[in-house]
């Protein structure tokens, strides 16, 4: 199954829903990013709860969130737009815990204190900034507790990630169901049950359940329209003249320090790990060592 997401929205306007399948995207995270399973697992359900995200989004709009707690892993971070391009990082790649209950320590990898920051540049003059403290540090509960009390729109969030014996990503995705303003209060208490009844995300999809089939489970005896189908694939948006652009912002000092020392730079994107070189000319060349 290629990996793409489904937005829906119910006949009445109670409900909306997002399904995706990201396992083809998390697993290229995984081989440029170097993570151990609980490290995958872990950054697999931010990437995937970020490409749920993105489906709101229109236009030139973009979205990041970023988890920084007390565990191993320190900082994850994934990043998308409306046009489903999907990238993520983490700090740490390596957890090197044990299972917890025959489960991945998703929560002891992350650390149980910590935030959630959610960044939208909406294309207005200053992106939207918001942050909560970690629920339970299982990343699919944060984000519903962060939609439910930040944007005060009540949410639920499945996240999953399943790997195969290699620990290379076999299945990954996640759905996003909320409850619109004014909608029909009978209809929650259904869809509770149906979610409470519903499969691990991982299974349905190693079954081969497409998002929209996972989205028409949920909403049996539900009318709703399909609003969106988005392909989701990884992409980096860094290029030379950005990580130039970095380096001419940074104190002469630094720079400096990198002519001594290496007598060049090499810049890696964090996200891609993409390098850039640039040799002592070109460093010397910069505007602050001109001053």
């Amino acid at each position: 199954m290629t990996d793409h997401l489904v937005r829906i929205l119910s006949k009445d306007g109670s409900l909306r829903a997002v399904a995706a399948a990201t396992t083809n995207l998390t697993e290229s995270i995984r081989l440029r990013q170097g993570t151990d399973p609980t490290a995958t697992v872990a950054l697999g359900r931010l990437v995937a709860g970020a490409a749920l995200m993105g489906a709101l989004l229109k236009g030139d709009q973009r979205l990041a969130l970023m988890i920084e707690g007390s565990g191993p892993l320190q900082r994850l971070h994934a990043e998308t737009d409306a046009f489903g391009h999907v990238r993520g990082s983490i700090k740490n790649p390596i957890a090197d815990l044990p299972p917890k209950a025959d489960r991945f320590d998703v929560a002891g990898a992350v650390g149980k204190a910590g935030f959630l920051h959610v960044i939208k540049d909406l294309c207005l003059k200053e992106p939207y900034r918001g942050m909560v403290q970690l629920y339970s540090s299982e990343i699919a509960e944060d984000l519903a507790y962060y939609l439910t009390t930040s944007e005060q729109v009540p949410s639920t969030v499945g996240l999953g990630v399943a790997l195969d014996q290699d620990f290379a990503v076999a299945a990954a995705g996640g759905f996003l169901v909320q409850a619109m303003p004014d909608g029909d209060p009978e209809l929650l208490p259904l869809l509770e049950e149906r979610l409470r009844q519903l499969p691990p995300m991982t299974s349905l999809l190693r079954e081969g359940k497409t998002p929209l089939q996972i989205l028409e489970g949920i909403f049996q005896d539900i009318p709703f329209t399909v609003q969106l189908e988005t392909p989701l694939e990884f992409r980096c948006t860094c290029n030379l003249a950005q990580v130039t652009a970095m380096l001419r912002a940074l104190p002469a000092d630094e720079v400096r320090t990198m002519l001594e020392e290496d007598q060049g730079a090499t810049i890696t994107c964090e996200f891609c790990k993409q390098q850039y070189h640039f040799t002592a000319e070109e460093l010397s060349a910069l505007p602050q060592l001109k001053n």
